[in-house]
């Protein structure tokens, strides 16, 4: 029993001689996808057969999302590949051992170093049967030897478990096409059965350390005017002979990364930006090979989060009678996480944080601010109007001449609730509102109403003494 690769796509193994320097961008990134169309999606090498089963006999392979229960529960119940998200390749050795894969890997950047990396398991539960044993060579097209590693008995394990084997090589100064041969050098039979996962294909260089601000690799900021601009800087050990830099922003956590413009220096000021998470990093490649994203290696990432200052409102501005209290109706929309505060705080009940009752003794501008968890703020304010009374007129004109054309009472707040009705000397209902503004024009269902005098009742809610009395119109 041993493992297979697809043909035309490479992997690696090694625990111990992964790049030790700063890695680029896969150049291959062999997951397994997913086997939701019954497509294996990949060549099997001479003397291996594809099956659909999750328990594949000697000498076949499948792709899936999970095995169990194989021969006689003699394997791992794996119920996930490595990511978690997607399948893995599943194989069960040929009996015969030798080379089971040997392909050409073309696009390479000559002078350049990368690196293999592959996620496997030995899935096989019993102590004493055959240990899968894998050796890796890259080689030049003239068959030289660049490197080559060998996984050793990979052992079993009580619970399933990927372990991650990997190794790096230099391409030549001329042709950088390699052949990668994979090599099974333990026996079919009892055992050396494997699961592979996430193969990789990376450039491999120097160690590209970058810092923001000198020495942090995350902040978090505020989208108002305390957003100022921010330097990145970067290191490079030994190994360029001619470097050539370009800082790279990513805005959806490192899937796609794009060229900053003009930014090809060790160091980079950060210019304000909308809200977001943004993740800088720095890519470097010898002259020559840095418009080649196979060839560039890149630091490590640094976050800088810029948050939306919290969105409130104190509410309208409010009238009130002096002796009176009323409830500040403001309003948060920036959910959780947000301290409030008033000012001035004379005369607030602090019924509610964020809704206080407010008693004041002479018209008060209120201040509410608010600070989020990352420190952005806000303000806005209400102003409290207090008056001696409620001052309701006792005559209007409504002849269009822009004096006096409305009945209006100044002082009585629609937040008050009150409901205000006016009535014919025949005690016909002519002008109705609650809670809104008094506003009559004279009118009554479109028709202007005669000269005279009319009946205004006020009725408050919470007790309030209701209010009565005679308005004059006068046309």
């Amino acid at each position: 029993m041993l493992f297979v690769i697809i043909a035309g796509l490479f992997f690696l193994p090694s625990e111990a001689q992964l790049c030790s320097g700063s890695l680029g961008d896969p150049v291959v990134n062999i997951t397994f996808g997913n086997v939701s169309n019954g497509d294996p999606g990949v060549s099997p090498p001479a003397g291996y057969t594809y099956t659909s089963s999750s328990c594949p006999d000697d000498g076949y392979y499948t792709i899936t999302r999970s095995t169990s229960g194989c021969f006689g529960n003699s394997w791992h119940s794996v119920s996930a590949d490595h990511t978690g998200n997607g399948a893995f390749m599943l194989v069960n050795a040929s009996f015969q051992a030798g080379d089971f894969y040997v392909g050409r890997v073309t696009g390479l950047c000559p002078n350049t170093t990368y690196e293999f990396s592959a996620w496997l398991m030995n899935v096989l539960l019993s102590p004493s049967g055959i240990q899968p044993n894998i050796t890796f060579t890259i080689e030049s097209l003239s068959g030289t030897v660049l490197n080559q590693f060998n996984t050793g008995g990979i052992p079993v394990t009580v619970q399933p478990r990927w372990e991650q084997y990997g190794f790096y090589f230099t391409t030549t100064a001329g042709n950088p096409d390699i052949v990668l041969r994979m090599r099974n050098n333990a026996p079919g039979g009892l055992g050396n059965d494997l699961a592979l996962d996430d193969i990789t294909f990376r450039p491999c260089g120097p160690v590209v350390a970058a810092s923001l601000q000198g020495s942090n690799s995350a902040i978090d900021v505020c989208s108002d005017e305390q957003q100022s601009s921010y330097d990145f800087s970067a290191s490079i050990s030994p190994g360029f002979v001619s470097p050539v830099y370009q800082w790279q922003v990513s805005t959806d956590s490192g899937r796609v990364w794009r060229d900053i413009p003009g930014a090809t220096d060790l160091i980079y000021q950060r210019l304000r930006t909308a809200q977001g998470a943004y993740w800088y990093r720095l890519t470097v490649a010898e002259n020559g090979n840095a418009g080649i994203t196979a060839c560039r290696i890149a630091s490590n990432v640094n976050i800088i989060r810029v948050h939306n200052d919290p969105v409130i409102t104190a509410g309208p501005d409010k009238t009130i009678v002096r002796g009176e209290q009323i409830k500040i109706a403001a309003a948060n929309e920036s959910g959780g996480g947000t301290w409030f505060s008033w000012t001035p705080p004379d005369y607030l009940n602090d019924d509610s944080i964020l809704n206080p009752v407010a008693s004041p003794v002479s018209s008060t501008l209120y201040t509410l601010s608010a600070v989020s968890v990352f420190g952005c703020r806000s303000e806005d304010q209400v102003l409290i109007k207090v008056v001696a009374g409620i001052f309701v007129p006792t005559a209007f004109t409504p002849d269009n001449d822009g004096k006096n054309d409305y009945w209006q009472i100044p002082f009585l707040d629609p937040a008050k609730g009150a409901a205000v009705s006016v009535f014919n000397r025949n005690g016909q209902l002519v002008y109705h509102v609650k809670g809104a503004v008094v506003n009559w024009d004279g009118y009554y269902n479109g028709l202007p109403q005669p000269s005279g005098v009319y009946v205004y009742h006020i009725r408050f809610r919470g007790g309030t003494a209701d209010m009565k009395g005679i308005i004059t119109l006068i046309r």
